[in-house]
């Protein structure tokens, strides 16, 4: 009686056991999550060869040729609720000969006190000013000398770091080194 057959064929084989259920287990997932698969793609029309030359009713692009737009003497603007359209060409006066305004360099500082070499920034707007460099100058002994900082302008706008060591108050301006023209100035108050 001591050489007795189990009961069970796995109670022998505990290991072979596991891994056959294991195995098992994953194909009916297996055929489950297929399955589900097939089943979305039927309904969703995912994988339809649609070579046979019927519509599928997908969206197409269609892009029209381009033609040549006309050529308006005026802008054509179109104006919100409450805004009343301005004077035409013809009713407002036009600048004599070919007077532009005359461009300006505008000038802001981003702090009026600031500690001995703190830096801080002069910005400022130079329309039709677009590439142009900019040398800082700073009054000293009753003229403008330049600094050494320089910047240059792009999209109508300039922004130079500076700093200084010069105690107490110091007016700086910004000039455009080709056309030699100012900006108006800016007071730094510099403190020890």
């Amino acid at each position: 009686m001591a050489d007795r057959m189990p009961d069970r064929p796995d109670e022998r084989h505990p290991i072979v056991a596991g891994l056959v259920a294991l195995v098992a287990v994953g194909v009916a997932v297996g055929v489950v999550i297929g399955a589900v698969v097939l089943v979305g793609t039927k309904v969703l029309g995912l994988g339809e060869d649609s070579s046979d030359g019927s519509s599928s009713g997908q969206a197409t692009l269609y892009l029209p040729e381009p033609k040549p737009t006309e050529d308006l003497d005026e802008p054509e603007v179109t104006l919100g609720s409450g805004e009343t359209e301005s004077p035409t060409a013809s009713e407002s006066p036009e600048p004599k000969g070919s007077e532009s305004p005359e461009p300006s360099i505008t000038l802001a500082v981003s702090a009026t006190e600031v500690g001995s070499m703190e830096p801080f920034e002069l910005t400022g707007v130079y329309p039709q000013g677009e590439g142009a460099i900019l040398t800082v100058q700073r009054f000293e002994n009753g003229s403008w000398v330049d600094f050494p900082a320089t910047g240059s302008v792009a999209g109508e706008q300039f922004q130079i770091p500076v700093q200084s060591s010069r105690l107490g108050q110091t007016r700086f301006r910004v000039v455009d080194s080709d056309s030699g023209l100012k900006s108006d100035e800016v007071t730094i108050t510099v403190v020890g």
